[in-house]
């Protein structure tokens, strides 16, 4: 275990998050933060120096398709096969205030 990390840091950090660790518990968790820390600093010790840096590994780029107006469903035969339809639109049952 480094010496980055103590139990008691741990604990402290638990207590704040209001997790409620066992003795074996805040071990485990201490060497494995200690594990993560120790990683980091292998990370931070590599030299990168013209490694130009990147947000996504391989290269994205937006797809979109052409925006072509067509034919769309009619509006009855649409609300004709709904539960329920009211005014031209689907009725749903309320989903708030049930309570109230």
């Amino acid at each position: 275990m480094s010496d980055r990390i103590t139990p008691e840091a741990v604990a402290k950090v638990a207590k704040l998050a209001r997790l409620s660790l066992s003795d074996d518990e805040l071990l485990h968790a201490t060497h494995q933060l200690s594990d993560m820390l120790d990683h980091f600093a292998d990370i931070d010790a590599l030299d990168l120096d013209g490694v130009t840096p990147m947000t996504h590994p391989t290269p994205i780029a937006n797809v979109m398709r052409e925006d072509i107006e067509m034919d769309c469903l009619d509006r009855d035969e649409v609300l004709a096969a709904a539960p329920a339809a009211e005014d031209g639109r689907f009725r749903v049952p309320p989903i708030i205030g049930l309570d109230d």
